[in-house]
């Protein structure tokens, strides 16, 4: 049996490779126990909030709950490989972002193949904000840039973990506009925003869901969106030019996974 993304958004969570004999019989009555989601990062970041939405709604869908848990730590690794050593039976889900493909480029052994052992089942894409401490003597992405290349190494960025979509989207920044910045990882976006809106760090790309509210309070300022349109929420944020730096997007995705069966593979329907 072939399970689809439309599937899983029906069942909201999709059954997962079962014995060949009882697949059919099993998957019409999933789910008959909780489903739990392990969140690969630290409460209140962009990824946790974009679940916690979808997840509002589930236990209705299911007419069983859905068990939200953050398992942070080792850029989203450590939830993955908890999710993957699961039992593949759809009653184990994941929640992480762009990091999970990522990661393969980074870490040689990481003890299991994204590609192979996750079955993404839905998936969200959208565009960062460059948030900004108000201390940088600077207003605007290029004033920001001028200010970098005049003091190397002096500013630092926040993300969420090495290997995170906020870790690469720095590092995509420092290419693109020829800068040196000092790269603070943290355990997940939210403790990396708190220090930002502390001046502990200087700058930080993040999910608008997790920085336009503090933007909004005036804790930190918002230089830009990297995408090639603004946001519709906040109209008033530029967006990253090519006149800025040779690259003006970068647009992660969040994801629903569970482990994935032996021999089968999602339908792309």
């Amino acid at each position: 049996m072939r399970v689809g993304r439309r599937q899983f958004l029906h069942l909201a969570a999709g059954a997962a490779a079962l014995p060949a004999a009882s697949r059919l019989a099993r998957a019409q009555t999933y789910p008959s126990r909780p489903v739990r989601c392990l969140i690969a990062y630290t409460p209140g970041g962009g990824t946790d909030i974009f679940v916690r939405l979808v997840g509002q709604s589930l236990p209705a869908r299911l007419g069983q709950p859905f068990i939200i848990e953050n398992r942070p730590g080792a850029a989203s690794n450590i939830a993955t490989e908890a999710v993957v050593r699961a039992p593949a039976d759809g009653y184990t889900v994941l929640g992480t972002d762009s990091a999970a493909a990522i990661n393969a480029t980074l870490y040689a052994n990481l003890g299991f193949d994204f590609v192979r052992d996750i079955a993404i089942v839905a998936m969200a894409r959208g565009p960062l904000v460059l948030a900004v401490h108000p201390s940088v003597p600077a207003k605007t992405v290029p004033e920001l840039i001028a200010y970098a290349k005049k003091n190397p190494g002096k500013i630092n960025f926040g993300s969420s973990g090495v290997g995170s979509s906020l870790h690469m989207a720095g590092e995509l920044f420092k290419v693109m506009a020829d800068i040196e910045l000092v790269h603070v990882p943290y355990r997940g976006a939210a403790p990396a925003l708190q220090d930002l809106v502390a001046g502990q760090t200087d700058l930080q790309f993040d999910n608008p869901l997790n920085s336009l509210p503090q933007v909004r309070a005036g804790a930190i300022k918002a230089y830009a969106v990297t995408a090639k349109s603004r946001l519709a929420a906040a109209p008033n944020i530029p967006t990253v030019t090519r006149r800025d730096c040779r690259s003006s997007t970068f647009r992660p995705g969040m994801r629903f996974g569970h482990p994935e069966g032996p021999r089968r593979m999602l339908s792309p329907n």
